[in-house]
């Protein structure tokens, strides 16, 4: 996009990451990441290996029940050579919900957030487990309009792709030499069986080309009403949380 060089880019995330962990960890101390399979989880595994080196890198999968495409999760920690742990959280869910169901019917909202909250219970429990931080692998395109979940993947301790927008990571992905298939794996919800675009209602090229200002959207007004709007109304998820001083 634009002039943007993702060999730079490599170069200068993990330099970034090196030095994270040079002034907030030790030696031995670890990044564990969530796994999906996806682009996102791809490129920051493979960033972490570049600048930690793979004894340093654990990967977490965490299918609910089963998950049809583990397959791409278990390529990547392959292709990686990373130590991995597979936690299912299905019966976690399941309990949860069952206990929940006992005061109150969970809003749909809610049963798609609350997986993706106890995978990120599950990444921190098994970084203070093993000494580690965890890798947060949200992107600039999905945090602009608040494709996230507040506390789930959302959360982390150092987020090394936040910068970058949905086509910048698909060029660092294929700029590490990832297989194809896992940075251009169409990105699937998993509850109703939309992509992310569909989901979205606009695809990724028209919302980054907007947030570079590539585009100013003037022939689309009610697009970029849309992604406005949406903007503002998750700018929650990415501020610190408001706090009263007295």
């Amino acid at each position: 996009m634009g002039n943007f060089n993702a060999q730079q880019a490599i170069e200068n995330i993990t330099a970034w990451i090196r030095q994270y962990f040079e002034e907030n960890a030790t030696p031995t101390t670890k990044a564990v990441i969530g796994i999906s399979g996806g682009k996102d989880s791809s490129v920051a595994s493979a960033l972490c290996v570049r600048a930690l080196g793979k004894e340093r890198v654990i990967g977490v999968l965490m299918p609910q029940g089963e998950q049809a495409d583990i397959e791409y999760s278990r390529l990547l920690v392959k292709t990686l050579d990373i130590k991995h742990y597979v936690v299912n959280i299905g019966e976690t869910v399941n309990a949860f919900m069952t206990e929940i169901k006992k005061h109150i019917e969970p809003s749909g909202q809610t049963i798609i957030n609350t997986p993706a909250r106890i995978r990120m219970t599950t990444l921190y429990a098994i970084a203070g487990t093993v000494g580690g931080r965890v890798v947060n692998t949200c992107n600039l395109s999905e945090d602009w309009v608040g494709y996230s979940t507040k506390f789930g993947d959302s959360a982390g301790d150092f987020s090394p792709l936040s910068d970058f927008t949905v086509t910048e990571i698909l060029q660092i992905g294929d700029a590490l030499g990832l297989p194809y298939e896992l940075v251009h794996k169409v990105p699937i919800d998993g509850l109703c069986g939309k992509t992310d675009e569909e989901n979205l209602g606009f695809t990724y090229a028209e919302l980054d080309t907007y947030i570079r200002g590539l585009t100013d959207l003037s022939d689309k007004p009610e697009l970029k009403e849309k992604i406005d709007r949406m903007h503002r109304n998750n700018l929650h998820k990415l501020r610190l949380m408001p706090t009263f001083r007295q």
